[in-house]
């Protein structure tokens, strides 16, 4: 006997006295974690693996063949990677659940993934019950983290953003070198034969650039970034 097939207006098909039966799309370079996750998942009741991708772009495509519940996404894959993949299906308006299942857990990947749509994201090196449960609560819609990156997540976000431009010109660093010497607007316009507006612009630009409104935070700052000294 078979699982019953999903019904996308209805979401997970039900077995018989086994409640929701949860499918699954591996996706994953190494065809040896996709028949690892492949066999784990069909030796366990509750849970039937509907296909395999073996890169982002394919995984595209064979979402929207299969409508998984669940999207086991790896994420750096030759021929396309999970990010865009996470992206596209968003973008598509795909009903599935993207969990992310990698070995990476650097801001650089977190970030990008759960920003792009992914519902939640685990390490390979999740025990068994865990991946089962993760999987489970991204079929609901719930968000599930390792607790490695839910520690990256907090503290991306108690982290100030810095500016999204720091670097400043050459003539903006002259500006603030003289600045930082107590030089008045009308030296440092003679020191560089500019005009005191001009100076002035400078200015603007620096304090922008720095996330400051005055000239001695914008000196302080200039230190504490290493700008000046």
């Amino acid at each position: 006997m078979t699982d019953p097939a999903p019904d996308p207006a209805t979401g997970p098909a039900t077995g018989p006295a086994t409640g929701p039966v949860i499918t699954l799309l591996i996706v994953d370079d190494h065809p040896v974690v996709r028949d690892g996750l492949r066999g784990m998942f069909e030796s366990t009741t509750g849970f039937t693996v509907l296909g395999e991708a073996a890169n982002g772009v394919e995984a595209v495509a064979r979402a929207a063949a299969l409508d998984p519940d669940v999207v086991l996404m790896d994420l750096r894959m030759p021929g396309g990677g999970g990010v865009d993949a996470i992206k596209e299906l968003t973008r598509r308006g795909a009903r599935s659940r993207v969990l992310v299942l990698t070995t990476y857990d650097t801001d650089s990947d977190t970030l990008p993934a759960i920003e792009a749509g992914a519902t939640g994201y685990l390490l390979k090196d999740a025990p068994r019950e865990e991946l089962f449960t993760a999987v489970r609560a991204a079929a609901d819609g719930r968000t599930v983290l390792s607790p490695a990156v839910a520690s990256r997540l907090v503290t991306a976000v108690r982290t100030p953003a810095a500016p999204a431009d720091e670097t400043l010109s050459a003539r903006e660093r002259e500006v603030l070198v003289l600045v930082s010497k107590g030089t008045s607007n009308k030296e440092i316009a003679r020191e560089l034969f500019i005009s005191e507006a001009t100076v002035k612009t400078h200015l603007t630009h620096i304090y922008g650039k720095l996330g400051v409104k005055d000239r001695a935070a914008a000196v302080a700052v200039a230190y504490d970034r290493r700008i000046l000294g």
